[in-house]
């Protein structure tokens, strides 16, 4: 069973429909380690609402913070420190979809980020949307994990953007699975579409 860790190269990008839409597509478990603010409608609410399957197991987060900002932040307003050793993988003999917060980078305490909750065997799936300053966000993230080592994918988000998706497909050569477009809403229905389009190239 494959673990797939679902990051964005900064907040904001889509990680958490493009988290239920593989969730969805594989029928896997979902889990986000760490959430900071919003505890009432978490992004772990959010994706059991879009997913339509049976068999997805939802589970809990190792740190439910909540102050919405940066982890190693909301924690210390919270008086804890986050501990990586506290962050301990559901057990599962399901496919599991991670969800991160924020980008790779993102502080967890004064020494761990992000990075540090992905293990080697997982599949990264990097959530690009286009802003000014994404391809550079962009080639800096993916960039990063190649220097680690790690089986890479991209989903775009947003409206389509030609000229950046195409330098970002040619200067970092990754699996593109598609896109997610700007729609009206989201809802199960449109994130089952979703999951049916990209399952394949999962």
């Amino acid at each position: 069973m494959k673990k797939y860790f679902i990051t964005g190269i900064s907040t904001e990008v889509g990680k958490t429909v493009v988290a239920a839409i593989v969730t969805e597509a594989l029928e896997a478990d979902y889990w986000k380690p760490i959430q900071a603010g919003d505890l009432d409608n978490s992004d772990t609410h959010k994706v059991e609402r879009f997913i339509s399957n049976t068999k997805s197991v939802f589970h809990q987060n190792a740190y439910a913070l909540k102050t919405p900002m940066s982890p190693h932040a909301a924690a210390e307003i919270d008086g804890i420190t986050i501990d990586l050793k506290q962050i301990t993988v559901p057990k599962t003999d399901n496919h599991l979809v991670i969800e991160g917060a924020g980008g790779l980078l993102v502080p967890l305490n004064d020494t761990d980020t992000i990075l540090d909750l992905i293990q080697p065997d997982y599949k990264v799936i990097v959530v690009s949307r286009h802003y000014l300053g994404s391809i550079n966000h962009t080639l800096l993230t993916i960039n990063l994990l190649k220097e680690k080592g790690f089986n890479i994918s991209i989903i775009f988000s947003g409206n389509e953007h030609k000229s950046s998706e195409s330098i970002i497909k040619k200067m970092t050569n990754v699996n593109v699975i598609g896109r997610v477009d700007e729609e009206p809403y989201f809802d199960a229905n449109v994130i089952k579409e979703y999951a049916a389009k990209f399952k394949d190239k999962l």
